[in-house]
């Protein structure tokens, strides 16, 4: 009898596998850094080669350490860093560079040309749910293609191929006998109508790309086929693939409309179930396919808000201002003052992201005194985290119509009692923090184990989901508004215009 379920968590800085068994129990974690590499300003790459050469090692690190038999493993499941993009050849298995990631900005201009044209931008935007960024897989395929030698004559001879790193993992696990991704990773590309569930051929004639590079699309929850590369247990099913955001929706078990998660992580993503409806968002907001079990009735959707600065915001206060020596203290400091002291930190590092889409405006610390500690600045540090994840959520209940009443919460800074607390009161509505924090790895899982029958359906996998705590609000009305209008003052201070 299968005993087990690996998920393969690839992400921008690390690639990692876990092994969980039939209750959704972690079994067992390994793990290798990612290297990053920064060819130019604003650049951010990684190679292909480590990205699976990684996470295939720590494949078979986790069934070493854990002394389970290969045969015990019911399927595997891929949650992946989403819009990473890569070429590849389709005869050698070759990628044609490194890959270019998603944090990387030298397509803005690409996008700003295409897209700017009167309608062209709407157009893009009712037809894949994204605004028009170099953020998502499509410039950075014609990048590729115009950047190397060789390549769009090589293209439109069907030689090449292009994947996120869902495909390119697919691709290595299957040794070249698959390439594919699934609705969730297509639906990050900007080349994907969500509502026709296709490939588009008038965005594809808009960048310039060759269908022919193009994977095909398949359910997130289904077997894409059998692990037989070299140094790789062979047999087992690779059946359960989505974007990591989606996978940590369907990990914390948000499977109907109305349920919401927030990852707290480098930036914090939240995202809300919308059902089989594609609600378009007039707050820039994005729609996204969402992912789904064996035999939904119709394509689920999401709507997702990002934070562009959490955790690195605390990993900012202890490595360059050394204000905190680890992370880990940010929730022993904050309580040791009565509130902030009046500071406010804004984080607008890399600009305001939604509500406010203002990519100019620049990060501020306001209302210093001289009775000002780090203590102040550290509790107004884990409250701006807070403050931006509910500026999203009120976003999403204007756009959605409906109210957010409970959140879900998984990802480092999640196992701050102090933030968890703060964005319940911020936020008006309960926070379950599960006891299974790995919410990305299980959600891949989920969907590997149901595609095979490890699993029969939703309905067990909420049976399985516990949670280690919930957070009520408690602070007064009026003190919340309070809160909330410091916040705004200050958001407003540091907009470019």
């Amino acid at each position: 009898m299968k005993k087990y379920v690996i998920a393969l968590d690839q992400g921008t800085t690390s690639s990692r596998a876990l092994l969980f068994d039939h209750r959704g129990r972690v079994c067992g974690v390994a793990q290798r850094p990612l290297t990053q590499h920064y060819p130019q300003p604003g650049w951010v790459e990684h190679d292909p080669r480590e990205i699976a050469s990684s996470q295939l090692g720590v494949l078979t690190e986790l069934l070493v350490a854990t002394d389970v038999p290969p045969e015990e493993v019911a399927a595997i499941g891929i949650a992946n860093q989403r819009e990473t993009t890569m070429v590849w050849d389709r005869e050698t298995g070759l990628p044609l560079g490194n890959a270019i990631v998603w944090q990387c900005r030298r397509t803005t201009e690409l996008v700003e040309r295409i897209c700017g044209a009167p309608g062209i931008g709407q157009r893009v935007r009712e037809k894949t749910g994204l605004v028009p960024d170099a953020y998502f897989s499509a410039s950075k395929i014609a990048w590729i293609l115009d950047h190397t030698p060789g390549a769009r004559a090589a293209a439109e001879r069907g030689e090449l191929a292009f994947g996120t790193v869902d495909s390119w993992l697919v691709w290595n696990l299957t040794h070249g006998a698959v390439h594919a991704t699934d609705v969730t990773n297509a639906s990050r590309t900007m080349l994907y109508d969500i509502h026709a569930g296709a490939w588009d051929e008038e965005l594809l004639a808009l960048f310039d790309i060759p269908a022919s590079l193009l994977p095909e699309v398949r359910p997130s929850s289904c077997v894409f086929g059998l692990t037989a590369r070299p140094g790789v247990p062979a047999g087992i099913p690779v059946a359960g693939v989505a974007g990591d955001q989606q996978a940590a929706l369907f990990g914390q078990c948000c499977f109907s409309p109305g349920s919401v998660k927030n990852t707290y992580g480098t930036g914090c993503f939240l995202l809300m179930h919308t059902g089989t409806e594609a609600v378009s968002s007039e707050h820039g907001l994005v729609t996204t396919v969402a992912a789904s079990a064996p035999g939904a009735k119709g394509t689920e959707y999401a709507l997702e808000g990002s934070v562009f600065v959490a955790g690195a915001l605390l990993q900012w206060l202890r490595d360059e201002l050394g204000i905190l020596d680890d992370v880990a203290d940010s929730d022993r400091l904050a309580r040791s003052v009565e509130d902030s002291g009046g500071v406010v930190v804004v984080p607008a590092f890399t600009g305001l992201g939604a509500p406010w889409w203002d990519a100019e405006a620049r990060g501020a610390l306001f209302g210093l005194t001289r009775g000002t500690t780090r203590a102040h600045v550290v509790r107004a540090a884990l409250e701006s985290l807070a403050f931006q994840t509910a500026d999203v959520a009120r976003t999403m209940e204007q756009d959605s119509g409906l109210r957010i009443t409970s959140l879900n919460v998984d990802g480092g800074a999640s196992a701050n009692d102090f933030l968890m607390q703060f964005q319940a009161d911020i936020l008006h509505a309960r926070i379950n923090r599960p006891t299974v924090t790995e919410s990305t790895g299980l959600g891949a899982a989920f969907l590997a184990g149901l595609a095979v029958g490890f699993w029969k359906d939703t309905e067990e996998l909420k049976a399985l989901r516990a949670c280690e705590r919930h957070f009520e609000p408690r602070m007064p009305e009026g003190q919340r508004e309070e809160c909330l209008q410091r916040w705004h003052r200050a958001v407003e201070r540091t907009k470019s215009s």
